[in-house]
Parts: C-alpha cells; structure tokens; sequence
C-alpha cells in the first residue's frame, strides 16, 4: 500500500501538474465570471423579484409578498390559455421542423450536382431576420396575398376569416365536419392563426436543423452503407436501420433546441398577431412581456412567470433524456 501511494503523491506534488492545474482555472475564470454574470445572475435575479410586488413605474415601494405570485399565476386563466398555445405549437413544431431537418440533411448529403447550393438555399431562411421574414408572411397570409392566391388556383377554400384572423381550432374544425361540436378548449387544437405562424417557424427553423443533421452525418462511417447495400438494403432501409439509430444523439440535441426555441417563442407573435385573435396565439413568452410592460402587473409576476417557464422547459427537458437513452 505504501508503495503504490507514493507515485501518486509525487504526481500531485509536481510542479507541473501544479501549474497546469492553476493556467487550466487561469484561462476558466473569466469564461465563468461571464457565464455565472449573465446566466446564473439573471436567473437567481428573476426568482427573487418574483417573490415581491415590483412595479417598474415606482421600484422604491416593492416589498416582499412571498408566493402569492405563484398563486396568482396558477388562478390565472390567460396562463392556462397561453400554456395551452404553447404546448400545442411545440407539438405541432418539432417533430416537423426535426423531420423535415433530418430528410433535408440526408438529401443534401447525396453526392448530386448544386449540392452546395441546395445547402445554402435550405439553410437561408434560417439566417434572416425573424421580424422581416414576419413582415413578408404577414402579407402572404393576408386576404388578397399569394396563399390564397395558389388556393383559389387550384380549387381549394380559403379560410374565413383570414389566417391570422381566424380563432377557430384545427382539431375542432375537424370534429365538427363528422358532427363532433362540443370540444373543449384544450381539445380543440391551435387556432388557424396559430396555425399559420408554427409553418413560418417550422420553415425558418428547418434550415438550423438540417445543418446540424449534416454535421453528425459527417461522423457515420460510409463503410456501414456500403456493407448494407452488398446485402441488398434499400435506401429507405438503410435511413430507418443505419442512419436515425446513429444520429440518436444529434435528434436529441435537436429536439432539446426545438423545445427551447418553442417555448421561447415571442418575436413572430409580437410582429404577427400580437397574442390574438381572441388570445389564440399568446404564448408564455408574450404574457411575459404584456404582464410585464402592458398590463401592469409588474415585474414580480412577470418574473414568476418566467420562473415558471424555466421550470418547464428543465422539466422537459430532464423527461426527453431520460426516455432518450443513454446513448444521448
């Protein structure tokens, strides 16, 4: 025993390893003064100001008022119907804008001419600005723009009232063409004009998603597709056997962002809709800034609300890495 110690305390007494030790905390120290600063500070930050009434018009009168935020949030119906918006648009965005990704990466790794392009053409909207790209649909979805220009081409309905216009839930719409009427709201499914902003997000996402899919692309050993092909493997075989169970870890980094990105989601709705018709796209993210900026809650029960949000989005994310598997 006493032989076998000694090695090691002479490994830690070297001067060495001492100084890579101390260059190693030299070279982390401002990365987490930075980290810790603009993180963790605003995090801890927002859950003390959500403990107290703090208006932003007059800061010298806020005083401690304990969970009655809480309290007041969960009794809050624009919270239920703004989280209900809000998991209905996740469901409707990530595995679309994550599907959409993974086959658009797998295209575009194909050795075929103007790949590069292809490459460059898919990820461009990803790389535009959000508020100007919302400008643009804003005039796609109107009355007279191009949508339903092509639908009135081709034969097909447009909706009354227009997209963003429209409160009624897709899923309810559908129950009620089979006779189905009385739904309930959390049933009912998004809105048209919800709808209609989860495609421009699942268009302007899509592109973030692919370039990620090709990069783990790259880390798939070819001989494992040549091998499958002398066996006589199809294309669609190889992408369900091959090509998804090694990029299990990519889909799970990409779903974590999706659900990020979706329960973050506020610049489309502001530009858009701002949270209507009749409240049928207020996420979480909106009612943050309204109760916070226009309704005149105050910071407090913003801050609760974006503690609450936080929350969730940990929540989520600790159940998908727990179903993911180890190998994530």
């Amino acid at each position: 025993m006493a032989t076998a110690s000694l090695p090691r305390q002479r490994r830690s007494r070297n001067p060495i390893v001492a100084e890579d030790r101390i260059a190693g905390w030299v070279f982390l120290i401002p990365s987490l003064i930075v980290f810790t600063g603009f993180i963790f500070g605003p995090v801890i930050y927002a859950f003390w100001l959500s403990l107290r009434d703090y208006q932003l018009i007059n800061p010298s009168k806020a005083h401690f008022i304990g969970l009655d935020n809480y309290r007041t949030l969960l009794s809050n119906r624009d919270f239920h119907v703004a989280l209900r918006n809000t998991i209905w648009y996740t469901i409707g965005v990530v595995p679309a804008q994550t599907a959409i990704g993974l086959v658009l990466a797998v295209l575009a790794n194909r050795k075929i001419r103007g790949r590069s392009f292809f490459r460059t053409a898919f990820y461009f909207p990803s790389i535009s600005s959000s508020v100007v790209i919302s400008i643009i649909f804003l005039w796609i979805y109107s009355s007279n723009g191009l949508l339903n220009f092509l639908l009135r081409s081709i034969g097909l309905p447009t909706p009354r009232p227009v997209w963003l216009s429209n409160p009624n839930g897709m899923i309810g719409m559908a129950l009620g063409w089979v006779g189905i009427d009385s739904v309930t709201p959390w049933l009912a499914g998004p809105s048209i004009a919800m709808l209609s902003i989860m495609m421009l997000n699942i268009w302007t996402t899509t592109g973030t998603m692919m370039v990620i899919f090709l990069a783990g692309l790259q880390d798939v050993p070819g001989d494992v597709y040549e091998a499958a092909s002398l066996d006589g493997a199809s294309r669609v075989r190889m992408f369900r056997d091959i090509t998804v169970p090694l990029l299990k870890p990519v889909i799970f980094f990409v779903v974590t962002l999706g659900l990020i990105g979706s329960f973050q989601v506020f610049d489309q709705i502001w530009v858009m809709s701002e949270g209507g018709p009749a409240k049928t796209t207020t996420t979480v993210a909106y009612l943050i800034y309204v109760e916070a900026f226009e309704q005149g809650k105050g910071l407090g029960y913003a801050s609760a609300l974006s503690v609450v949000l936080f929350a969730i989005i940990i929540g989520l994310f600790l159940i998908q890495r727990r179903f993911a598997g180890s190998n994530t």
